[in-house]
């Protein structure tokens, strides 16, 4: 559980004058992090602002355009719309945590081969989405990955060379 403090600096401060902090410690991707934070930010903010995770997109900040999607014990969700406590003791994983160093993930890998990422805006939250999609539902067919990629907006590539990626990926894993 988060520990709560009292702060009197400013953003966030109430009617008497005072905002609530939280100490949160969590998991980002694999590391672990300890920060201070008010009670409301959100984890979006968070992760961009206070630990440079700048492959976490802003969007639409309200959820549905899937940008700021980052996993948070291997599931997707709008960082935009989780306030940061809630990921005390929980693992997030950003675009940065599949990569293995210098070594893209083959699912990035399979982005770049199929030319899916244009501007890459919406690409970080394409790929998790996907991931953990596909962890959980390894056989999924073209159809499902469509419906699974739903919840993400892209405004370049007509998603036709995301889907020819993540197809090429799944297809590629159950190979393996």
């Amino acid at each position: 559980m988060p520990r709560a403090t009292t702060d009197t600096r400013g953003a966030g401060m109430g009617a008497s004058g005072m905002s609530t902090r939280l100490q949160v410690s969590f998991e980002l991707n694999g590391t672990p992090r300890r920060i201070e934070v008010p009670a409301h930010r959100t984890l979006l903010s968070v992760l961009r602002d206070d630990l440079g995770a700048m492959e976490v997109k802003e969007g639409c900040g309200e959820g549905v355009c899937g940008t700021c999607t980052v996993l948070v014990d291997d599931r997707p969700v709008s960082s935009c719309l989780v306030l940061a406590p809630f990921v005390a003791k929980r693992r997030v994983t950003t675009l940065q945590g599949l990569a293995r160093g210098d070594d893209l993930h083959p699912l990035q890998a399979a982005f770049v081969h199929h030319g899916a990422v244009q501007c890459g805006f919406c690409t970080p939250g394409m790929i998790l989405t996907a991931y953990a999609y596909l962890e959980r539902h390894p056989h999924a067919d073209r159809e499902a990955l469509r419906r699974a990629l739903a919840g993400n907006l892209c405004r370049c590539t007509g998603y036709a060379k995301i889907l020819d990626a993540v197809e090429a990926y799944a297809l590629e894993r159950q190979r393996r």
